[in-house]
């Protein structure tokens, strides 16, 4: 009965491709422990550092406190306490927009506004590269899905040429790529929508706390009041769980009486809103914690390039490309024997030969970790012949 699914792991073991996991133990923001050796994370979305921010601790404590361990249903169905609208609130003003709604995750997101707002009769231009969260979305509409080759502005103008002006037709794109840490032509992308008459919807889940002044990509181009659909989530910069979409008043109460993954799913608990509602607070009022991010962008982008490595400070997004399987494992383990988790990113989360090491920095990392970090990677790549 299991002879297939065993097969499917061997043949990935052989291609160096089989994933497992490993059990951790958080320190802070940035350390981890594991067979009572200590791991400085350079993997993590944690872009603020704000997972042991006193004041988000103090948040969650005080959800729980008030409201219990746990929602206790659906939100249709067992209704909305308190904070989810005073988070769904703050998110609206955040974003600039009408409305917003919470969702469990920044994958139910997705998957649940799309597969809402486009059906079989929807054109969706999607980006080569983006999460698969919004492919999976995608599938699950049924639209007719044209990807565009990565960025490609010229490429994504020829595809709605070809289609209906009058055909519904959504594009949808990442505003920071995870895998690659830069930033999608929004702006290219927005004239586009205007022009062909198309919804345009970005996934903010690494821009949301690191780009747009903390306020994302459509604040990075000032067009916050002019994209139709921006999604965020709660688990990355603002260090609790869930996802949120943010929007007109018109699409969110669709998106409330369509979303599946909305409507179906038990809501988060108070302790993950009241982190959540704390660490936005932090993102808008605190602007040393930006600052220490976009210092340590740019001290990790200039020690990478001083030592001959490919590195930009437009993101904390640092994709260290090596192409094939084995040198980046390789590479993967001389980090972690050094002490340094930096994870190796395979097919099919990247395309087969552009494997690398995807080195994340945060707003609580200081100058000397990263200096460590840089200097252990420049070690392994030359032990390699990989510069």
């Amino acid at each position: 009965m299991y002879e297939f699914f065993k097969e499917q792991l061997d043949a990935k073991e052989q291609n160096h491709n089989l994933r497992t996991l490993k059990e951790y133990c958080p320190i802070d923001a940035v350390r981890v422990k594991r067979d009572d050796k200590e791991y400085l994370m350079m993997a993590s979305n944690n872009y603020l550092g704000l997972t042991f921010d006193s004041r988000v601790i103090e948040g969650a404590l005080k959800g729980a406190q008030q409201y219990g361990t746990g929602s206790g249903g659906s939100r249709l169905v067992s209704g909305t306490f308190p904070l989810f609208t005073d988070l769904e609130n703050e998110l609206a003003k955040f974003k600039n927009t009408e409305k917003a709604l919470v969702f469990n995750t920044g994958y139910m997101a997705n998957v649940g506004t799309i597969s809402a707002i486009a059906d079989k009769h929807t054109i969706i231009f999607s980006d080569a590269l983006n999460h698969a969260s919004i492919i999976d979305g995608c599938r699950l509409s049924r639209g007719a899905v044209k990807a565009y080759s990565h960025c490609d502005v010229d490429e994504l103008k020829y595809l709605l040429k070809q289609v209906d002006r009058n055909a519904r037709k959504l594009i949808v794109t990442d505003g920071v790529f995870s895998m690659d840490g830069d930033i999608a032509p929004l702006d290219k992308l927005y004239e586009l929508s205007r022009d062909y008459n198309a919804l345009l919807m970005v996934d903010d889940a690494h821009a949301t706390g690191t780009i747009g002044n903390g306020h994302g990509t459509a604040a990075y181009f000032n067009l916050e009041k002019e994209i139709d659909i921006q999604l965020g989530t709660l688990s990355k910069s603002l260090g609790s769980v869930g996802g949120y979409i943010a929007a007109n008043s018109t699409i969110i109460d669709y998106l409330v009486n369509t979303s599946r993954s909305f409507i179906f799913s038990t809501a988060l608990s108070p302790a993950d809103i009241g982190a959540a509602l704390a660490a936005l607070h932090i993102l808008e009022t605190d602007a040393s914690v930006l600052g220490r991010l976009q210092e340590n962008v740019n001290y990790m982008a200039d020690q990478l390039t001083s030592m001959g490595i490919d590195a930009t400070n437009e993101t904390p997004i640092f994709p260290i490309l090596i192409g094939r399987n084995e040198d980046t494992l390789a590479v993967s383990d001389y980090l972690y024997e050094a002490g340094i988790i930096g994870t190796a990113i395979r097919p099919p989360t990247v395309p087969i030969g552009e494997s690398r090491i995807r080195l994340t920095v945060t707003a609580a990392h200081n100058k000397k970790q990263i200096d460590f970090v840089c200097q252990s990677l420049h070690n392994a790549m030359k032990q390699l012949n990989l510069l």
